[in-house]
């Protein structure tokens, strides 16, 4: 899941707070929350920070969602090619 997927479906219908006013509040533009509504933006640090002080939920929680959606994706990308490099053992 991207992180703006669980922003658009269940953090910002629960705030009841519109799109704007969101924006405002966690001082970046209109633009970039919308991308990061419509998974275009990933969720860096400094969002994941401002994301996380606004909810109440802290930075980890949308930091994790971000890296475990971008691990999803290089795995599905990289496919075969990860299947062939073998997993070698220390001696």
């Amino acid at each position: 899941m991207h992180p703006g997927e669980l922003l658009r479906e269940e953090i910002l219908p629960a705030l009841d707070r519109p799109k704007t006013e969101i924006a405002k509040l966690l001082g970046i533009s209109r633009q970039t929350l919308y991308d990061v509504l419509k998974e275009r933006q990933l969720v860096t640090p400094g969002m994941a920070l401002r994301l996380g002080k606004l909810c109440g939920n802290g930075p980890d929680l949308w930091l994790n969602l971000q890296k475990r959606y971008d691990l999803h994706r290089a795995e599905r990308e990289l496919g075969e090619k990860l299947g062939k490099i073998p997993t070698l053992e220390v001696a």
